[in-house]
């Protein structure tokens, strides 16, 4: 008996019911990015692994990227996250591009990850990004993408928070407790894992990176404060602009998030159940030195990633996920016996060059199974034609739910099935 082989761990297999799912989710994100005119890209999915040790961060480069190196002994990375690839093509045609830049993509991205709900080591992602303006109100635009999104999905704000920080104003309240920026990364790290640790944990983790017992506390209560769209100035505009855009509902202020990459300059935010029951289904932020970082001039951006792990089992959770249909023929054209197949192959080419979907049933089974398969594929139509209806250049259609029958021309067949 010849093996039987499994997907790669951490890999996910897509029968057609789960990619009509992903269809459905990316052509949300697609006709979100869209309807705020933002254009398509895509890089590739391999980059040379300098380009995310240039500023994603120690963890994801040496713990979490798939490296490979190729014949030439250049070490090379399966793209673990999207950003530096759009700040490396920025920055090969920075002058030619007409700015400010409206970018989206959605793609596969590879991180080595224990798998768990909600993780898995291949997974899909949607990015946006808005490069040149240097303002609260772009990072506004890009917090309510998201907003609308939701809103798309069907995810209310009771269900779906979108939860904004500053890292400038965290920076200035570390400073006020004693925490300066030679253990910046370490304080942003503790604030980062505070709420996926249990308290006296996490308070360990913070000894272990050098923090003192009052720099933790103090880090607690900063964490723990409300205040932050009124002390901080840029806060207040982003809160105020994504009011304006219609996504003021969604966003509240956190103090608790700051995000793990290290090339974040200024907002930053992740989306998030209101219970924190899952990981964050998206985040971004403000990088205003990453296209300089990797050979550009300096250039801000904004942006956020979404992965579809976190997002599909919210929806699902939540009883989201439309009723899809399993094939996307509006009708199906039965083969009743062998003489009558060139006649059924003609209506199904005719229907189909009038703009609509029709499956032509393969192989030799009776008209009652063929009838059984099209109201399993959820088929509304169902289309017959004899050598009698032939010989007449019609054909009978058939509304599978109320059973009614029409005799149709051939010619008329594709305006009858959208009637039907």
């Amino acid at each position: 008996m010849a093996p039987r082989f499994q997907p790669v761990k951490g890999t996910r297999d897509f029968y057609p019911e789960e990619m009509s799912v992903r269809t459905w989710l990316f052509s949300a994100m697609r006709e979100t990015s869209r309807l705020f005119g933002y254009v398509e890209y895509e890089g590739p999915y391999l980059e040379p692994l300098e380009l995310y040790a240039a500023k994603s961060g120690e963890e994801l480069v040496k713990e979490q990227t798939f490296r490979l190196t190729d014949r030439g002994g250049r070490e090379l990375a399966l793209r673990p996250e999207l950003t530096p690839t759009l700040a490396r093509m920025v920055a090969e045609r920075q002058q030619g591009l007409a700015k400010p830049l409206r970018w989206f993509s959605i793609g596969p991205m590879w991180r080595y990850e224990q798998p768990q709900k909600g993780r898995t080591r291949e997974f899909f992602q949607w990015n946006a990004d808005l490069l040149g303006p240097e303002s609260p109100r772009a990072d506004a635009e890009i917090v309510a993408i998201a907003a609308e999104f939701f809103r798309r999905v069907g995810l209310s704000p009771k269900e779906i928070q979108i939860r904004v920080n500053d890292r400038r104003f965290a920076e200035a309240e570390l400073r006020a407790i004693g925490i300066g920026d030679d253990r910046k990364g370490a304080a942003f790290r503790a604030i980062d894992r505070k709420d996926k640790m249990k308290p006296e944990a996490w308070r360990e983790s913070c000894a272990a990176s050098g923090l003192s017992a009052d720099e933790s506390r103090g880090i607690e209560e900063y964490v723990s404060r409300k205040d932050g769209a009124e002390r901080s100035e840029d806060l207040g505009a982003l809160v105020d602009a994504a009011s304006d855009l219609g996504a003021g509902d969604y966003v509240r202020v956190d103090h608790g998030i700051v995000r793990g990459l290290d090339y974040y300059t200024g907002t930053v935010f992740e989306a998030r159940d209101p219970e924190s029951r899952f990981r964050a289904i998206l985040g971004g932020g403000r990088y205003d030195n990453l296209v300089e970082v990797v050979g550009g001039e300096r250039l801000s951006g904004v942006g956020f990633a979404a992965g579809d792990v976190v997002i599909d089992i919210l929806l699902r959770e939540l009883g989201k996920i439309p009723d899809l249909p399993a094939s996307p023929a509006a009708a199906l054209v039965a083969v009743l016996d062998e003489e009558s197949y060139p006649h059924a192959a003609r209506a199904a080419a005719a229907i189909r060059s009038g703009g609509v979907a029709a499956e032509l049933f393969a192989g030799g089974a009776r008209l009652e199974k063929q009838l059984q398969y099209a109201a399993k594929k959820r088929i509304p139509v169902v289309v017959f034609v004899g050598p009698d209806e032939a010989a007449r250049g019609v054909a009978t259609v058939r509304r599978l739910d109320s059973k009614e029958e029409r005799i149709v021309p051939i010619a008329e067949l594709t305006e009858a099935i959208r009637r039907a």
